[in-house]
């Protein structure tokens, strides 16, 4: 009985997706941790990173893609700029979605050079993983998860266009869940209510520009009309890096599970 026992205990075989920039930073100690768990892990990453190297605690594939390490470089400077220089919120938002075709056709690129890679494809296939893990920040993972026919984890903080909202068919209320650039917080008044209404318009336009060309991928891939909220609401659970210490309350579906602090986990706070 003992011995028959110890197949339940051993670790799975995890394929993960990952997403680069601080969101593979947070991921890596996950995996560093599961890894010492016995789980057999095998990440796939295209060749031009910015962070994501190869480690002793998981195995790694790399595949080619269609640009340079500067080119990545360049791109990614540039987005942070964008981001965070100031301006009007007419200002930031159409320059905002400039940065966002500019830095989605760079991912879209990876994406499509990783479901095309046939021989990299047959491994996976071969390999019978137990799940995926993945940042569905971009929905590539998904679309492996799906072609592979193997359960998903998400790993993530927020999805642009609060996605992860419309694909869990989570409450997200403007009355009093804040939305992005309004500065407001979880108490408004009517007015800033009003205000934070009128702020989810422009995330039409950045949705479709940023997401529409992974359906279209997807269901040329997968073989059937797909969309981006229906890919991602596959997922079995989702992990998120969020707390009500430092985020604001707001409601939550039940395989939404927080857990905030693997982004400190070699940082000693202060009380």
């Amino acid at each position: 009985v003992l011995l028959a026992l110890l197949a339940v205990a051993s670790g799975g075989k995890l394929l993960v997706v990952p997403t680069d920039g601080s969101h593979w930073l947070s991921m890596r100690e996950v995996l560093g941790i599961l890894s010492q768990k016995g789980h057999e892990i095998v990440v796939v990453a295209p060749e031009v990173t910015l962070y994501i190297k190869p480690s002793k605690d998981f195995t790694m594939k790399m595949y080619p893609v269609p640009f340079t390490q500067q080119e990545m470089d360049e791109d990614f400077q540039g987005f942070m700029k964008d981001l965070f220089e100031g301006g009007s919120f007419l200002t930031r938002v159409i320059r905002l979605y400039q940065r966002s075709k500019k830095t989605s056709a760079l991912f879209l690129a990876t994406c499509t050079h990783l479901l095309h890679n046939e021989e990299l494809l047959r491994y996976l296939e071969d390999s019978r993983f137990d799940a995926l893990l993945t940042d569905p920040i971009l929905p590539c993972g998904q679309i492996l998860a799906e072609h592979l026919s193997i359960p998903s984890v998400y790993f993530l903080q927020q999805i642009p266009c609060a996605l992860e909202y419309q694909a869990t068919q989570c409450p997200n209320p403007p009355s009093y869940v804040p939305r992005v650039f309004t500065d407001h917080t979880d108490r408004m008044t009517f007015l800033q209510r009003v205000r934070n209404l009128l702020y989810d318009i422009p995330n039409l336009f950045l949705c479709d520009a940023v997401f529409q060309p992974y359906a279209q991928l997807a269901s040329e891939f997968l073989g059937r009309a797909v969309t981006v909220p229906g890919l991602l609401r596959q997922a079995s659970i989702w992990l998120m890096k969020i707390d009500f210490v430092l985020h604001y309350p707001k409601p939550l579906m039940p395989n939404m599970v927080l857990v905030s602090g693997v982004n400190c986990a070699h940082e000693k706070l202060s009380q």
